[in-house]
């Protein structure tokens, strides 16, 4: 079943493409919960047009996009968490504490949109987490977890 994507969906596309799904997941799940619709002949028509309306807008949200990535990727951030014994933390650190990091230097990014390698870490040092601004545009984000002053 061809389906065109009317939001970001984890694991199978951008907003406005067009991708192939099973029946089930298409007509149990994303249709009825408004991430998708059918892609049918009249409404990739539709899909088109609007996609030729918005290249001018892209572009602008591309540089955009760009811009911030430049400044993301330039960025080194210190996250203080609480220690164990040797170098294991007490909880983890994750796309949340990045993200309240990331505001605390005028950067507002969806936690969402912030990807750590394995999901969290659990250990002081240094680390690389990808943060996703467009469907074009990446920027890594250097960051060290580092033992709260007791």
């Amino acid at each position: 079943m061809e389906i065109i994507l009317k939001s970001d969906v984890q694991n199978l596309g951008f907003k406005d493409d067009i991708v192939e799904v099973k029946n089930g997941y298409g007509r149990n799940f994303l249709i009825p919960q408004g991430l998708a619709v059918l892609a049918t002949a009249s409404a990739k028509k539709v899909h088109a047009e609007n996609l030729k309306q918005r290249a001018h807008k892209e572009a602008k949200l591309i540089a955009d996009a760009q811009e911030v990535a430049d400044r993301i990727n330039q960025l080194s951030l210190k996250i203080f968490a609480k220690v164990g014994t040797g170098d294991k933390l007490f909880g983890s650190v994750g796309s949340i504490d990045l993200a309240d990091a990331l505001s605390k230097q005028n950067e507002t990014i969806d936690k969402k949109y912030i990807l750590v390698q394995g999901g969290s870490v659990k250990r002081t040092g240094s680390y690389t987490a990808q943060v996703r601004l467009h469907r074009e545009v990446m920027a890594n984000l250097n960051f060290e977890v580092v033992p709260e002053a007791k």
